[in-house]
């Protein structure tokens, strides 16, 4: 985060181009106006960006989401089914939709992810699995996108598209390609076979916010109505930490437990769900071994290959429990193992 700017010349001096001093500008006078100060609160791996602006009367978030690139529509819509379940979500204050500014409630400088170790990660983690089960639970169809076949097939192929092909320079036989092909297919279908909820689609501890009893809850604008293992699997197989998997294993099994209390759609035993878990997990990491490749090879962002091997080692924990990921395994002993 950038030091605060409080020049009572131009307190946007220090922010980084014209439409970020155009988005906090907008934002202060929504907020009243008067003396302020500015900092880069993050960027994220979209063409989002976020700055804090800070004055006597409180503090605020400044969403900067250029509407060419992001659907705004969809994060104000989110933040409203999030809020009716109950879950701690920013307030939107003011939104200019076409200029893609939204005027938003600071939830705080500090993440789960910097908030947990191994101490107290069965705490952090048990307060957002309540959540979880929250938002799960509040479920009405027809209000958000489903999680279609279309989309998971399309988010397994960019493993092969970006990270076997553009980062590694593999090129896959063609039995090789109809190997992955049906091993993509047999993802989709496992997903698709599972009870449907609300996904938020990248619940982790970076994308959950300290500071209360109840997490608060951001970066949902991409949620969709889909698998029920997937959100708890993106919160316990994480992008940015790899926990003992003693404690994942637990802390799924709580979970487990605690969606059949809420009668949510999941199997009655608990292996069967954990099952469900590792083809769930196993869809997401090879999207996100395709997705980190993007981001460094097309958005210049290359921070996110230093966290490629995790998702290597996640692939290979599930392969070898599952016969018919044979061929996922013979892809990556021969292309990835060596080279990654």
């Amino acid at each position: 985060m950038s030091s605060m700017s409080s020049d009572p010349a131009d307190p946007t001096a220090s922010l980084p181009d014209a439409r970020a001093r155009d988005a906090v500008r907008w934002a202060v006078s929504c907020a009243g106006g008067g003396p302020f100060a500015t900092a880069v609160a993050s960027a994220d791996a979209s063409f989002r960006r976020y700055f804090r602006i800070s004055s006597a009367s409180g503090t605020w978030i400044v969403m900067d989401a250029p509407p060419e690139h992001e659907d705004n529509d969809a994060f104000v819509h989110v933040a409203g089914l999030m809020r009716d379940a109950g879950l701690r979500v920013p307030e939107i204050h003011a939104a200019d939709l076409d200029r893609g500014f939204l005027l938003i409630s600071d939830l705080g400088t500090r993440t789960y992810l910097q908030a947990m170790n191994e101490d107290n990660a069965a705490d952090y983690f048990g307060r957002a699995g309540e959540a979880l089960i929250r938002w799960q639970g509040a479920t009405r169809p027809g209000t958000l996108p489903e999680y279609d076949r279309a989309l998971l097939l399309r988010e397994t192929g960019l493993f092969a598209e970006w990270f076997l092909g553009r980062h590694l320079g593999v090129i896959l036989t063609d039995d090789e390609r109809a190997a992955l092909n049906a091993v993509e297919d047999l993802l989709a279908d496992r997903a698709l076979a599972q009870g449907r909820v609300y996904v938020h689609r990248d619940y982790m501890p970076r994308n959950l916010m300290d500071g209360a009893d109840a997490p608060g809850i951001i970066d949902f604008q991409d949620a969709v109505i889909g698998p029920v293992s997937y959100d708890a699997v993106s919160l316990y197989r994480d992008a940015f930490v790899s926990w003992p998997p003693g404690l994942v294993a637990d802390g799924l099994g709580q979970l487990h437990e605690r969606a059949c209390a809420a009668g949510l759609p999941v199997p009655a035993a608990r292996g069967d769900f954990l099952a469900d878990c590792d083809w769930m997990g196993l869809q997401r990491h090879l999207k996100v071994l395709g997705i980190f490749a993007r981001l460094t090879l097309r958005d210049g962002k290359p921070r996110y290959l230093a966290d490629t091997p995790r998702f290597i080692d996640y692939v290979m924990q599930v392969v070898p429990r599952y016969p018919e990921l044979a061929p996922l395994r013979a892809i990556f002993e021969r292309h990835v193992l060596s080279r990654a």
